[in-house]
């Protein structure tokens, strides 16, 4: 006599497959949720990522030697100041060749830069030249200090000239971005494909997952007043101070207490905003910037290395940290 196949079994199989696929779409959610966020390639973000102090100076020097001496220090960013020095696109590509550390980037066993490559532009908020930011960009940078940004408009136009135009179903629209699509150079120096290079090439912290950041100078009593919504444009990482320039647009000696009081003005502004802000300091001052409410810390200009007050000042900012 055959054996009577089991009705409940035969029935219950379907409802036991789509269980088992239950379940596996719920533990496929539930590890992508627990895991680590996916690692930032520049050393600069990472640190204001985790609520850390990024400690870094400026350059004029695009030579080799320099970019070498840079590269093998603990610096988290270098920026290239294309505003007061030359607006050498070659030479800025051989900098960035010898920025990167090859044996430091085989030993930490990933393909995040050792020190974020930045660039200052010559003066943006009145210029607006995007294309220079794209040439900046192409050559593989990882952000842009725009100088003298007055007024939100001009800061969307800067985080616009740096973002690729977004697709139609993108999480993070606006601002829409005006970059051309030239990803090559750039892709190479991330050491990405150029489909991961597009995918990381996007404002932080607007995208999270973006490597990109857009630094804002404030420089002028326009900005000062406008400072608010600045810091509101989607896409701006943070402000930069130009204390020098901010003193004569106001008319009066660096050391007047005016001055001071418009910097405490553009702190509290990006505090409110949860948006970085960025100085460069002296030793003495270092401690005392930091106490302020500052995250990114400038220890001055670098040239065939480091200078003993840049050193000096970086230390005493790391002190503080540490």
């Amino acid at each position: 006599m055959p054996t009577r196949r089991s009705h409940h079994t035969a029935h219950s199989l379907p409802g036991f497959l789509t269980a088992l696929c239950v379940l596996a779409t719920h533990l496929a959610w539930v590890t992508a949720a627990t895991q680590p966020p996916e690692e930032h390639l520049s050393p600069l973000i990472a640190k204001l990522a985790a609520g850390d102090l990024a400690f870094g100076v400026s350059t004029y020097d695009l030579s080799l030697e320099n970019a070498r001496s840079l590269g093998r220090s603990d610096l988290d960013y270098v920026y290239v100041d294309m505003e007061h020095g030359p607006m050498d696109f070659v030479a800025l590509q051989t900098f960035l060749l010898g920025l990167t550390d090859r044996a430091a980037v085989a030993e930490q066993g990933s393909v995040a830069q050792t020190v974020t490559p930045l660039v200052r532009l010559a003066p943006y908020g009145r210029e607006s030249p995007h294309w220079a930011a794209k040439q900046a960009l192409d050559i593989g940078v990882m952000g842009l200090i725009f100088p003298a940004i007055e007024t939100a408009d001009q800061a969307r136009r800067a985080v616009q000239s740096m973002r690729y135009p977004q697709r139609r179903d993108a999480r993070y629209p606006e601002p829409r971005g005006l970059r051309g699509s030239g990803p090559t150079a750039a892709a190479w120096f991330w050491g990405l494909s150029t489909a991961d290079y597009v995918r990381h090439a996007d404002t932080w912290p607007l995208n999270p997952a973006g490597d990109l950041v857009a630094l804002m100078m404030i420089e002028s009593t326009e900005a000062v007043r406008n400072v608010e919504a600045i810091a509101a444009v989607p896409g701006v990482a943070g402000f930069y101070l130009g204390p020098s320039d901010l003193s004569n647009s106001l008319g009066v000696a660096r050391d007047d207490p005016g001055v001071e009081a418009a910097i405490q003005t553009v702190v509290d502004a990006c505090v409110r905003h949860g948006i970085a802000c960025g100085i460069t300091a002296s030793e003495v001052d270092m401690p005392r910037r930091i106490a302020q409410g500052f995250t990114i810390l400038g220890g001055g200009r670098a040239g065939g290395g480091l200078p003993t007050a840049v050193d000096a000042a970086l230390s005493a900012g790391r002190a503080v940290r540490d």
